[in-house]
Parts: structure tokens; sequence; C-alpha cells
């Protein structure tokens, strides 16, 4: 939901990351009067808008009060979060809970209804429903659709959208399915709807109701709502299931199980809310908490955790991450670097489970480069790889991304056993950088917006960390030696920094630094994170004095990127952190100045600057990227100061 939209939330509809509407109308009668709560633009004659009295929201929740005549509605979605329960983690729904209080002892009824929007089509929707004992459930699918098809708005279309609820022990939901203004018109006037032979017909929607009874104190209803998918992800040209079926094979059964796990899924994520809130707020302060908190759902929101669709095998674990909005690749190397500290706290197996896919390819020989491939599909969900060796090509980025990882892994669950079992193909690569880490040929880096340069500082730098973490993890001091020779070069003898040595500069030698002095050298942070002291203090010391000197208008340009922004916030701090906060404070300025209508956005202006339409930019405005698994490197901050596995419950 745009933030801008909240104000209006009676009559705002909900959006889809890419931005088209998904209809979900909210409704609820309180004596004899019907208000509208949510997705109700043209309200039934005589339904009332309730007026939003306050909007929040926490790493699991978020959470509308809306003041309905007298009484207190209040709208609470809930996303659980779990990475160490598979089966609540894998299950693709939300709660949403409707809940009334002051009423006065005034009898309550609620509604709510879902359109074909869920689809991401209109016009070929097939549609069934359940009842089983308190349980109503209505599904709603596309006719023929092709296994793995999107829309063009990156929308699924192979799967079921799944609505659901639960009567009380006293009362059975009531259903309805036809014209949105037919339906909803049938509660406000009546407190139920009339459970006739149900059909669809494009456009409709379908709707379940509830009646609390009379209100003496506060009473609530809880619905679910997501979107199942049979088959997942295709890895390689077979199915992958989400873990939750190996338990729960169909739509009906895994939604009912979601709806019984309630109360011990709303308590986990409550304690989830408030170790996140405190910790953040202990280490960095309340504005850093809210940023965390904002992006834990986005992050784990874009990974699927699955299962062979053939066997149901629970041992054989992989995690396919998402990367949206950018271009929808699957686990691109250099997506899975920067979101890979809120793995590192809340769970590190999620680092080994994402990379899995990624390594059973490269270790099957199909991949013909000799360094580390940039992602292992095109297009999400199409895990197929890159047989001919055409996937975008960031030689040291990836490869040194991926020794990083491996080591982050192996110093995180403190076991070598994983990168032992793939030894061969990480010195391979570790191999790639000794002959390629310094001298570096023209090529992309994850900062691809600059395009091809040779001798970047910034890939440098992640080259000689890399081999120090591979000499690390199979303690071969011959690599971590390369890796600290060649920062000592960057360093020391200031082959990377201006001649004042006040920074790293963008490229190196000092010839090729006319137009650009700086970069953001955000691959410092993992040699601060995992202790691999490949630099001198002295080089996070010289950032951290350098970073303030460039800040502009709404932050410091480090290349626009909020993920970049928090590693080199957590590597050099300064004294008394002051630019660590400097940082943070930019990045919850720009999250909180109204300006933007999109998830999360991972880069934004933070000064003017040409465009390609040569229209102004939006200073504090995102720029492009939204709703990308990335911020959940926002963790960095607290990875360094509390360690592996420390935001768990």
């Amino acid at each position: 939901m745009p933030g801008s939209f909240v104000a209006n939330l009676p009559s705002s509809k909900p959006q889809f990351w890419a931005g088209q509407d998904l209809g979900l109308g909210v409704l609820s009668r309180i004596g004899d009067q019907t208000f509208s709560l949510l997705g109700v633009p043209e309200p039934p004659a005589g339904v009332r808008p309730a007026t939003v009295v306050s909007a929040e929201y926490t790493s699991t929740r978020s959470i509308f009060k809306l003041a309905a005549g007298n009484a207190t509605v209040k709208l609470e979605f809930l996303s659980p979060v779990s990475p160490s329960n598979y089966i609540r983690q894998s299950l693709p729904f939300s709660y949403m809970t409707v809940s009334a209080s002051n009423t006065g002892g005034a009898s309550v009824q609620v509604y709510a209804d879902i359109d074909e929007s869920w689809t991401g089509q209109s016009g070929k929707t097939n549609f069934n429903y359940f009842v089983s004992g308190r349980t109503s459930v209505f599904q709603l699918s596309v006719d023929g659709a092709i296994t793995y098809a999107q829309n063009q708005m990156d929308q699924a279309l192979w799967g079921q959208a799944v609505f659901a609820a639960r009567g009380s022990n006293s009362s059975q939901c009531s259903l309805q399915s036809g014209r949105a203004d037919s339906v909803r018109g049938q509660f406000a006037a009546n407190g139920t709807l009339n459970d006739t032979p149900l059909t669809y017909t494009a456009g409709d929607v379908v709707a379940l109701a509830q009646d609390l009874g009379r209100v003496a104190s506060s009473a609530s209803v809880t619905y679910a709502i997501g979107y199942t998918r049979d088959a997942a992800v295709n890895y390689l040209g077979k199915a992958r299931a989400s873990y939750y079926t190996a338990a729960y094979n169909d739509s009906v059964s895994a939604v009912t199980y979601f709806l019984d796990d309630f109360a011990d899924a709303a308590a986990e994520a409550s304690s989830l809310d408030s170790n996140i809130d405190s910790k953040a707020t202990n280490v960095a302060g309340a504005n850093y908490s809210d940023i965390v908190a904002l992006s834990v759902r986005q992050a784990f929101g874009a990974a699927d955790l699955t299962i062979p669709r053939d066997t149901l095998d629970t041992t054989d674990l992989m995690l396919f991450l998402k990367e949206i909005s950018s271009d929808g690749n699957v686990n691109t190397v250099d997506v899975i670097y920067p979101t890979f500290p809120i793995f590192y706290v809340m769970d590190p197996e999620y680092i080994r489970l994402v990379l899995e896919p990624v390594v059973r390819y490269l270790e099957m020989g199909r991949w013909p480069q000799a360094y580390t491939i940039h992602d292992i599909g095109s297009a999400y969900p199409n895990a197929t790889g890159h047989d001919d060796g055409k996937a975008e090509q960031m030689p040291i980025e990836e490869t040194g991304n991926l020794l990083i990882l491996a080591y982050a892994y192996t110093k995180a669950v403190n076991s070598p056993a994983w990168a032992n079992s793939h030894r061969q193909l990480l010195q391979g690569y570790a191999d790639y950088l000794v002959t390629n880490g310094l001298n570096i040929a023209p090529q992309l880096s994850t900062d691809d917006g600059e395009g091809p340069i040779p001798n970047a500082t910034n890939l440098a730098i992640k080259a000689a960390v890399g081999l120090t973490a591979f000499g690390a993890t199979f303690d071969l001091q011959n690599y971590t030696n390369v890796g600290l020779s060649n920062a000592n070069q960057l360093y020391n003898q200031s082959l990377g920094t201006d001649p004042e040595k006040t920074h790293f500069q963008r490229q190196y030698p000092q010839s090729l630094n006319a137009n650009f002095t700086y970069s953001t050298v955000f691959n410092l942070y993992p040699d601060s994170l995992l202790g691999l002291n490949t630099f001198p203090q002295a080089a996070f010391d010289m950032q951290a004095s350098f970073y303030p000197t460039q800040q502009a208008v709404n932050g410091v340009p480090l290349d626009s990127k909020t993920d970049w922004s928090i590693f080199s916030g957590a590597s050099s701090p300064g004294a008394d952190s002051s630019t660590r906060d400097l940082l943070v404070n930019d990045l919850h300025a720009f999250i909180s100045n109204g300006l933007n209508k999109v998830p999360f956005s991972d880069r934004w202006f933070v000064k003017d600057g040409p465009t390609d339409t040569g229209a102004p930019d939006l200073v504090g405005g995102y720029d492009g990227y939204k709703c990308r698994p990335t911020v959940g490197g926002h963790f960095a901050i607290l990875a360094k100061s509390l360690g592996a596995g420390s935001v768990g419950v």
C-alpha cells in the first residue's frame, strides 16, 4: 500500500509491487451502520468511509487503526517470517485480521472480498470454493495458463489465488460471489451474505463475511490471502515445489493448516518484531530500527524455499531468489551478495541454501567460462542456466562474491563441511582471482550502470578480500598472501587511493580518474565483518573521514544505493559512529520523505544530475529499482555488531 494512499485507506486498493491494483475490499457493519475500511472506492448506498487514525509497521506486520463512528476497527496484515521453520516460511499466504473494539455492545459483522486481479489477468478465470468444517476457501486461477508464465508486470499466471477464513465457534462464514456492488450491497443491508449457489463471471468478486455477534470489549476475524504454485521453480528442466507441499500438497489443506497455525505464527512474529526493534535500536538508534523493520518482509518475500516436486525430498533444499524489478534474473550472485547480511543474522543456513543451486550448476561443467556465473536464469522462475556462456559478464564481481559468501557461511556455522564438498570448484575460482584480481581488464561490476571499466578499485578490493576469504576457508596461506599483497598495493602503496591518501579512487592508476574521483568501496564490508584483516584499520578510517565530506542535499552520493551505504557505514563507522549515523539518517530521510509510492527502493537521488530524458532528477526520489531483496543488506550493521544468528527467535 503506497504510503500516500493510507489517509484514504477506505477507498484505496493495495498494489502488487509493480504497481497494478489488487482487488481487496473490506467492510464492517457496526450496529445498523456499515463502514468501508479498505479498497472500496465506490461504496454501496449508505456505506460510510471509516476515518484513518493511525498506521504503523513492524518487521512482520502492517497495522491500520480506523474510527468507525464511536468504534475502533483495526486492520492488521501479518506475513510470517520464520526462516528456521521451513513449513511456515514457505507457505505463500498472509493473514488479515479485522478487529473491533469500543463498540458500545453493538453487533459487529466483517466482510472481505477479492477479485481476479490476483490471478494476473481478466476474463479467463477458473473458480472453485470449498467448505470444510468451519473453514471456507475460494480459489481463482487462469484457464489454460502455461506453467512458469508471467504477465508483462511480473505477476505469476500459473498458480492459484487463495482466499479463506474460518468461522467462530458460534457461527459459520457466509459466502457469495458476483458483481462487487451487488455483493457488498447485500452485506451492507443485512450483515451477511446469501450463500446461494456460487458461480463466477469475469469482473466478479468472491466474498466471505463473519458475524462476530455483540461485542462487549473486542472481537476479531482472521482471513488468509495468498497465491500458490504447484511447480514453483524450473531448475534445469525439473520442477521444484515449495517446501510446505511435503506436508500439505494442495491449496486447501495448506491454507487450512495456515489458519490453524495463526496463534503460534502471530506469537513468533511478535517476538521477532520485538527482537529486531530492540537490537537495532540499541546498536544504531531508532532510525536504523525503522530501516531494518521495513526491509525484512521484502527480503524474504523474494525467496522461494523449495524441494523437488517429484520426490518431495525435504533433505534436498534449495532457495531461489528473484532479482525483482531490475531484470528478473534467478539467483543473481551480485544480488545474493548484498542480501546476505539478513540471512547471516537470522539464519545463516540460508546462505548455503541460496548458493546451492548455483554451485550445483557450476559443478556440472555446463557453464563454459573460467569465472563465476552472473545468474542461473534470465527470467524467474526459469533457472535453466546459461550453457552458451552468455550471461551478463561480471568476472571479478561474481567470482569474488562466491568466495566471500562461501566463507561467510563457513564462519557463521563454524563448519567447513559444505565448503569442503565444493573445494575443487572454489579453488578454480580463487586461481582466477590470483591471475586477474589486480590488473583488471575492462568489465562490468555490480554497479553496471557505469559500464565496463578497467582497474576498478572496488573490484580489486573485492578480489583481495575474496582471496583472503578463500585462504581462511581452507587454511591456505598462499592464497591469503596474494590477497594481502594486493591490498598492500591498493592502500599502503597508494595504487588505489588519491595521492594524499584521503580516499579510494574509482579506478587506478591516477590517469584514469579525470572525471570520477571516488567510488563507494562497500567491498571493504566483508573484510570487516568476517575479521579477515585484508586491509589495515587505517583504510577503513580513511573512508570514514572521507564520506561526510561528500554530503549532498539528500545524502552522500555513494553510487546512490541504500545497501552499499549501510555496508560502508558498518565497515567505516567513524569516531563515535558519526559516519555510520550520517549514512543511516540519510537513508531514513529517504524512506520517510513522502516522495515515493513504490516498495522500498534501494537506489535514490541525493542531488541533481543529468538524466537520460534531460528532465531533472527528483532529489529524494527513488531511481528505478523497487522491491528488491537487496534491502537485506541493511542488516549489515547488526551483523557486524552482534554476529551470526543474533536476530533469530
